[in-house]
């Protein structure tokens, strides 16, 4: 495929996926672009994306449920922007396919990686943002996260492993449970964390390991919380 060809299926596959035409296509590339791939690439617009992401998502949780507190909205709302969710997202608009990636990350298969998507979706966002601001990214966005407000579980099942964790023994007067980080392996760009969960008191502890330590941690609250006595776990 001539660079012309590639530039129109670009163009087909945004305006398909997200509603949007770039004026200035560079910005388009540049939000496809990892950084192991050139000196160019998606980290400030992903910056940049975050935050309209996370803007445009709480007015559209504020509008569509009027009775919800502060609380269960920011939860609904983590739910919806969380990387799981985006690369998810990313997965099925075909992302990947569109991804410029060094010779390593493509030779591991960064195409398919969840923090590669992820970032890239946000960094979409931000360089619409750019391209013909506010109006036009929150309206990307209301495009690809729309669908998913309906299908939203419920707000208790929503709260995270260590939340639901920490409100059950605090609701006995247990002393909270303690994380310990205790591995970290791989490339800078491909780490995995491996956390202690630890729950003193009752003789409890788990492992959990994930490409972040904020995921560690929940994993290894999963594990502990599926231990909880049984009326314990009533409670989380």
């Amino acid at each position: 495929m001539n660079a012309e060809s590639a530039s129109e299926a670009m163009s087909a596959w945004m305006q398909r996926s997200f509603g949007y035409t770039f004026r200035n296509s560079a910005l388009c590339s540049i939000a496809l672009t990892h950084r192991s791939a050139a000196s160019a690439h998606n980290e400030r617009l992903e910056f940049l994306g975050d935050s309209v992401l996370n803007c445009v998502v709480a007015r559209m949780l504020f509008d569509a449920n009027g009775q919800a507190d502060e609380g269960a909205l920011s939860r609904q709302r983590a739910s919806l922007v969380s990387g799981e969710t985006l690369a998810q997202i990313a997965a099925e608009l075909g992302l990947g396919e569109h991804l410029r990636l060094g010779s390593g990350e493509l030779k591991s298969g960064g195409f398919r990686r969840a923090s590669i998507l992820a970032d890239a979706l946000e960094a979409i966002l931000g360089a619409i943002f750019l391209d013909s601001g506010f109006d036009a990214a929150a309206a990307a966005v209301q495009r690809i996260i729309g669908p998913r407000l309906s299908n939203l579980p419920a707000v208790s099942v929503l709260k995270d492993s260590k939340t639901r964790l920490q409100e059950a023994l605090q609701g006995r007067g247990f002393a909270l449970p303690v994380y310990t980080l205790t591995g970290v392996e791989g490339e800078a760009h491909a780490q995995t964390f491996t956390v202690h969960c630890e729950v003193a008191c009752l003789g409890l502890n788990a492992i959990g390991a994930g490409g972040s330590r904020r995921r560690a941690e929940q994993l290894a609250a999963e594990r502990v919380l599926a231990d909880l006595p049984a009326d314990l776990r009533a409670r989380s």
